[in-house]
C-alpha cells in the first residue's frame, strides 16, 4: 500500500494557477531564434540563441517595470554564465575546478536574494553548455553575440507581452527579500558547488561526448526542496528521461526536416511549462525530449538514434545519480551544522 502510494504521488497532478499565456510566451522565445536561424540558412546558430531564450522563465508576476528590470538583469546573468563558461573549456580539470565554484558562487547570490523558480538552473545550465562546448578563443564572441541575440528576442517579446497581459495589483509595494543566515547559505552553496564540479570532473573521466548532460541533470535533481524530494525527482527523472527518449527516438526515427524539428521543439516547450508546475514527472518526459533535440544540431550523434538515445540515457541516469548522492549531503544535518560550525571559526579566525 505503501509503495502504490509513492507512485500515486509520484504521478500526482497538482492544481496550478497558471494560464496557458505563459507556456505559449516560452514556446515562441525559445522557437522564434531557431526559425530565424532556419531561414537564415544557420539553425545551428539560431540553436544557441534558442537556449538564451529560456530566461523568459525568470518573468516575475509583477508590475510591467519589475518585470523588465528583472528579466534584463537575469539575462545579462545568463550572457556572462555562457561567456566564462566558454572561455575556461580549454582544460577538464579547470572547466570542473570552475564550474563548482561558479555553481557555489551562483546558488549563494540566488539563495541570498531568493530568487524564485528556476532560481539558479539556468545560469548554471548556461554555464554547463558553455564549459562543454570545444574551445575555440576566435568563436567565442560570435558564440556569445548569438546568446544575446537570444536574450534580446526574449526581452522584446516580454515588453510586447507586457502590454498585453497586466497584473491585478501593478501599484502594490514590491519588496526584494534577502536571506540573512549567510553562513547557511554559504555551506549549502559549498554543496551544490561540490556535486556540481565533481559531476562534470566524472563525465570528462568517462570520455562522454556531450558531457554537459551529466552536470545539467545532477542539477535538475539537487533543486529539490528535501532529501525525499531529492530522490523522488531522481526517480522520476530516470523514469522520464526512458519514456522521453523513446518519443526522442521517434522523432528522430521519422527523419524530420528540419523545419519539422523546430516546430517539435516549439511544441514541446509549451507542453513542458504546462506541465512543470503540475508534475515534475511528466514536464520531464518531455524536457528530455526538447533539450535532446536542441542540443544534437550537428551532432555526430544526430543520424543514428540507437546509439543517441543509449548514451544520452548513460549521461542522465549517471548525472541523476550524483545528484541524489550530493541531494543527501545537501539535507544531511549533522553534515551541514559541521560544516556551519567550521565556517563561522573560520570566520571569527579572521576577523582577529
Amino acid at each position: 500500500m505503501k509503495l502504490l502510494q509513492e507512485i500515486r504521488e509520484l504521478y500526482a497532478l497538482k492544481p496550478s494557477s497558471r494560464g496557458w499565456h505563459i507556456p505559449l510566451l516560452a514556446s515562441l522565445c525559445v522557437s522564434t531564434p531557431l526559425f530565424i536561424g532556419y531561414f537564415a540558412g544557420n539553425v545551428l546558430a539560431g540553436s544557441v540563441a534558442s537556449i538564451a531564450g529560456l530566461v523568459i522563465l525568470y518573468l516575475p508576476e509583477a508590475s510591467f517595470t519589475r518585470r523588465m528590470i528583472t528579466l534584463m538583469a537575469c539575462a545579462f546573468g545568463l550572457l556572462i554564465s555562457f561567456f566564462s563558461g566558454l572561455l575556461f573549456s580549454f582544460n577538464p580539470i579547470v572547466a570542473s575546478v570552475y564550474l563548482g565554484g561558479f555553481t557555489f558562487a551562483v546558488h549563494w547570490v540566488t539563495r541570498y536574494f531568493k530568487l524564485k523558480p528556476p532560481g539558479n538552473f539556468f545560469f548554471i545550465m548556461l554555464a554547463a553548455v558553455g564549459i562543454c562546448m570545444p574551445f575555440n578563443l576566435e568563436q567565442i564572441p560570435l558564440k556569445t553575440g548569438l546568446a544575446t541575440m537570444g536574450c534580446i528576442s526574449a526581452c522584446l517579446l516580454a515588453f510586447i507581452y507586457g502590454f498585453m497581459v497586466r497584473t491585478k495589483n501593478p501599484d502594490a509595494q514590491e519588496t526584494i527579500i534577502v536571506q540573512k543566515n549567510l553562513i547557511s547559505g554559504t555551506a549549502e552553496s559549498a554543496i551544490f558547488g561540490i556535486t556540481i564540479g565533481v559531476s562534470l570532473a566524472v563525465a570528462k573521466l568517462f570520455q562522454l561526448e556531450n558531457p554537459y548532460w551529466v552536470p545539467v541533470s545532477c542539477l535538475a535533481v539537487m533543486q529539490g526542496v528535501s532529501a525525499k524530494h531529492i530522490w523522488q525527482r531522481s526517480l522520476q527523472r530516470i523514469i522520464g528521461t526512458f519514456l522521453g527518449l523513446g518519443l526522442a527516438y521517434v522523432l528522430l526515427s521519422l527523419k524530420l526536416p528540419v523545419w519539422g524539428i523546430c516546430l517539435g521543439i516549439a511544441l514541446m516547450q509549451f507542453v513542458v511549462e504546462m506541465f512543470i508546475t503540475r508534475n515534475y514527472g511528466y514536464a520531464v518526459i518531455f524536457i528530455t525530449s526538447l533539450t535532446l533535440l536542441l542540443a544534437e544540431f550537428g551532432s555526430s550523434l544526430s543520424g543514428r538514434p540507437n546509439e543517441l538515445v543509449v548514451a544520452r540515457f548513460t549521461d542522465i541516469v549517471l548525472g541523476s545519480l550524483v545528484g541524489a548522492i550530493g541531494g543527501y549531503f545537501l539535507y544531511h544535518q549533522k553534515i551541514k551544522d559541521k560544516m556551519e560550525r567550521q565556517l563561522r571559526k573560520t570566520r571569527i579566525a579572521l576577523k582577529r
